[in-house]
């Protein structure tokens, strides 16, 4: 089975582009676990949110996993909900970054399209998106992965998302 996780800032297409990847592959789909959980709160976010976040995530994708599919397609994992409390909260959680993330390929979209607003995001400006990547960047550096970029239009993202799933594939 192969894993594939799409981390990124907000609105760079990491859902679209993952329900696309596990229906052209034929993969199951592990959906933003963090989108869900947030949508439904009426309060700011905790720490103890996100590590319940990661929680419910690695239950999802474990269940995925355990119907041991050829592809799995995860909208974020364990790096994203790091860098999330990293970004919100301002210094690392070492027990999450303690938790390793079990993706084969780590897709990192980047901040390069138009941000879409929604009651959930959070971070739209330029400058909130750099910071923002920039943390994700650090995140991956700390865990000592090497994400594929992909950057331009959402055509191309797709494309390349495509390719370097086929590729794995093969």
């Amino acid at each position: 089975m192969l894993r594939v996780v799409l981390s990124g800032v907000e609105s760079v297409g990491k859902s679209t582009l993952a329900a696309r990847l596990a229906d052209r592959f034929g993969g199951a789909l592990v959906p933003e676990f963090g989108r869900t959980y947030t949508e439904g709160l009426d309060r700011p976010l905790t720490l103890a949110d996100h590590h319940a976040i990661a929680e419910g995530h690695r239950r999802a994708a474990a269940a995925a996993a355990s119907q041991r599919p050829p592809l799995l397609v995860e909208d974020t994992d364990i790096v994203m909900t790091t860098a999330w409390a990293t970004m919100l909260f301002g210094t690392r959680d070492p027990p999450l970054a303690a938790v390793p993330s079990q993706a084969d390929l780590h897709l990192l979209l980047l901040p390069d399209v138009p941000f879409v607003a929604d009651p959930v995001r959070m971070f739209g400006t330029l400058d909130a998106r750099a910071r923002f990547h920039a943390v994700i960047e650090a995140e991956f550096a700390a865990r000592g992965l090497a994400p594929l970029r992909i950057g331009g239009d959402f055509a191309a993202r797709e494309r390349a998302a495509v390719a370097a799933v086929a590729e794995r594939l093969a």
